[in-house]
Parts: structure tokens; C-alpha cells; sequence
């Protein structure tokens, strides 16, 4: 049975709603599943104290928010880096960038692969218009680049995901 709190506070349902959304962008910038669960938290507990009130569409918001979650944790993160390398040989390689299972590890692996290899810049654009769903111009103003330098970004992401997938497909 649904608590009936749940009914009444508009945030939780809309956050049960897109919270996976957040997660699948958390993921792109951090180590892990559990490092992006936890940015998504930290980062919707900072919108809801300061910037639930500002204009604007909350999913391009929270959004922000969430990259800079993400960035802090990098940030106390490289401070640790060092040390960990030393303890335990190496952090971990590669990690899953999809918690789903699809039917062929080898196209998973693939797209990973090849998720890996585009610049930052391009690959950020393309979390941000896939899984976050924003618009060339929020995603100007997230990245604070013009709105044509984000839609070339998005379609060079893609040109080169299309061109490394493809080589996979001919290779496997």
C-alpha cells in the first residue's frame, strides 16, 4: 500500500518519475552506480533548498545540479586518488556505464567502448540531450557554450558513435 504522503507532495512522485533519468546522467560522470546514486541525492536535496523557487525548468535544473554534484565528488575524489592507487594497485577499469542487461554483451561492450572514446565535451552534450532531454539551448546554458557549438557537439557525437559501432559491427 502507497503512503499516502506520496499522493500529497507532488515532488515525490514527479521525482519517482524522473529520477532515473538523473541517475542515467549521474552515471556518465561518475565511477559507479552507488557514486551516482549518491550525487543524484546530494544534488536534488541542493535544488530543493536553494533553487526550487528559480524559473526555469526543474529537469534542466536539477541537471545542473547533478553535474555539479558529480564534479565536486571528482574533485574529493582526486584528492584520494594517490593513496587508493597505492593500497589497493589501481582503481577500478572501466566501469559499466549501463546497469541494464541487453541481449548482447558484445553490442553493450561496444557501445561503451565507443561511448569512451568521445571527447568529454561531445559526450556531455549527448548525455544531456538523451538522457536528460534538454533542448540545444538549455544545454547552451548549462554548459554556458552557444546553442549551435552544443548542436555540433551533438552531432559529431553521434557521426562518431554511428562510425565506431559500425566498425564494431564489420570487426565482430
Amino acid at each position: 500500500m502507497e503512503d499516502d504522503a506520496t499522493h500529497n507532495d507532488p515532488w515525490k512522485s514527479w521525482f519517482q518519475l524522473y529520477g532515473p533519468k538523473l541517475l542515467l546522467c549521474a552515471r556518465q560522470w561518475t565511477r559507479s552506480l552507488a557514486d551516482a546514486e549518491d550525487v543524484v541525492q546530494e544534488a536534488f536535496v541542493r535544488f530543493w533548498r536553494h533553487q526550487r523557487d528559480l524559473p526555469g525548468e526543474p529537469m534542466a535544473l536539477l541537471i545542473t545540479s547533478v553535474r555539479r554534484a558529480a564534479l565536486d565528488l571528482a574533485r574529493r575524489e582526486s584528492r584520494r586518488t594517490a593513496r587508493e592507487e597505492f593500497a589497493d594497485g589501481g582503481l577500478e577499469d572501466n566501469p559499466p556505464l549501463f546497469q541494464i542487461t541487453l541481449e548482447q554483451d558484445d553490442r553493450r561492450d561496444a557501445i561503451e567502448a565507443a561511448l569512451r572514446l568521445l571527447p568529454e565535451e561531445q559526450r556531455e552534450v549527448l548525455v544531456l540531450k538523451i538522457w536528460g532531454e534538454l533542448t540545444f539551448d538549455q544545454i547552451a546554458q548549462q554548459l554556458a557554450i552557444p546553442a549551435n557549438t552544443a548542436a555540433s557537439r551533438y552531432r559529431y557525437a553521434l557521426a562518431a558513435l554511428r562510425q565506431a559501432l559500425t566498425a564494431a559491427d564489420c570487426h565482430g
